[in-house]
């Protein structure tokens, strides 16, 4: 009878397992709720969900081969916590309350074959309303994204996530904190080894001071072209910002009312074209390349009406050239400080609070030509220890 019972135990319990087993395998049994489990694969194979419980945070990976899209992760972890339409219809906007990871080889596509609208939610660990996680678009492989609008998103307001004012108010509110309310964001990393394209997109209402690369639209790493083209760039933290890279092209884009710059590519970043673009209306420096950026051509811009410099040549920018823009209504039109052997040349510059072209610091070698300056505070201006290392000529001063 012992040996009879035995059997029996053993028997079910095998048969409860081929039981969950055989679920599992038909789909019915929802792999979101096995969360303590990192890396359930679902679906297409390629894209996962990890969802820890105990820090409130989702992380989904995509691994294909092929491109994916919203809908695909959507077909694969099948929860609507994590990502889901806002209503039944077909281009209705997405809500994510996740990470999304982009690995090595992989493209992801976020355009309008499936949706007009990404909404990213910063996250809430603890479900009481507190913005306590912040989720991103990170990318180790290709992003494209191109024809839709992508936001941060506040489900308890049904708005987007707003700082206490929309650009800088002033300097000395830099490191407050006013920048500090978390926001999702858009990277590439150190490691990435496709691009990041963007293109025709509304991108407005990211990025947050968080130390290192939230700033709202990041580059830290690519291996080929990026294109950044026709897009509405507004109310991000940094309308751009990239570290190191090469390659990237910024083009016929209306970056506007951005907190601090509209765009920062900064340290190292090299042999990049920022090209007729509309930039105005920021809480620091219209276009600024500082430290170490070199190659870099500015031409055919309309920049005006923000809080610095309308262009900025900064910390040993190097080997580039200003060219072709309409700067006016700032500060300082254009303003080169600690850079030299660049060229800053046909532009137009009107309606400089102070110089319409500024040469400080140590500034040496630079050429600056054929300029056009109306109603320019100071004109044409160098420092002490830039004077008379400089060539100046041809402009027009009225």
């Amino acid at each position: 009878m012992k040996r009879l019972a035995s059997f029996i135990s053993a028997t079910c319990i095998v048969s409860v397992f081929v039981i969950i087993l055989t679920f599992s395998g038909l789909g019915l049994v929802n792999n979101a709720s096995f969360a303590q489990e990192p890396d359930q694969t679902t679906g297409t194979g390629c894209i996962t969900l990890d969802s820890d419980e105990e820090n409130g945070k989702n992380t989904i990976t995509v691994s294909c081969s092929h491109p994916s899209t919203l809908t695909d992760i959507y077909n694969s972890i099948q929860n609507q916590d994590i990502l889901k339409r806002e209503d039944n219809s077909n281009y209705s906007p997405w809500i994510l309350d996740a990470t999304i990871i982009v690995e090595k080889d992989s493209t992801f596509v976020i355009n309008s074959s499936d949706t007009k609208w990404l909404k990213i939610l910063a996250g809430d660990k603890n479900g009481d309303g507190d913005r306590d996680i912040v989720n991103s678009i990170t990318v180790f492989g290709n992003l494209i994204i191109d024809s839709v609008k992508i936001t941060s998103w506040d489900p308890e307001k049904n708005d987007v996530i707003k700082f206490e004012v929309d650009i800088l108010p002033s300097r000395e509110f830099e490191h407050t904190g006013i920048d500090a309310i978390p926001r999702p964001y858009i990277k590439t990393e150190d490691e990435t080894t496709g691009t990041m394209n963007i293109t025709n997109s509304e991108i407005a209402y990211l990025g947050y001071e968080c130390g290192s690369g939230c700033s709202g639209i990041s580059y830290y790493g690519n291996n080929g072209t990026s294109i950044v083209k026709n897009n509405e760039i507004h109310h991000d933290r940094f309308g751009f910002y990239s570290v190191g890279v090469g390659g990237v092209v910024l083009e016929d884009n209306n970056v506007h009312d951005n907190f601090m710059y509209g765009f920062d590519p900064h340290t190292a970043t090299h042999d990049m074209i920022i090209r007729n673009n509309t930039v105005h209306d920021h809480g620091a420096m219209g276009i600024i390349c500082s430290l170490d950026c070199y190659n870099i051509t500015i031409e055919g811009n309309e920049v005006y009406n923000s809080a610095g410099s309308g262009i900025m040549f900064s910390r040993n920018m190097s080997d580039s050239v200003a060219r072709n823009n309409d700067v006016h209504d700032e500060e300082k039109c254009i303003f080169l400080s600690q850079s030299s052997n660049n060229e800053v040349y046909d532009n137009d510059i009107s309606n400089c609070e102070g110089q319409g072209i500024y040469i400080y610091h140590n500034s040496i070698g630079n050429k600056v030509y054929n300029n056009t300056l109306t109603n320019a505070t100071e004109g044409i201006e160098e420092s002490d220890d830039s004077q008379g290392t400089n060539e100046i000529s041809n402009n027009r001063i009225e």
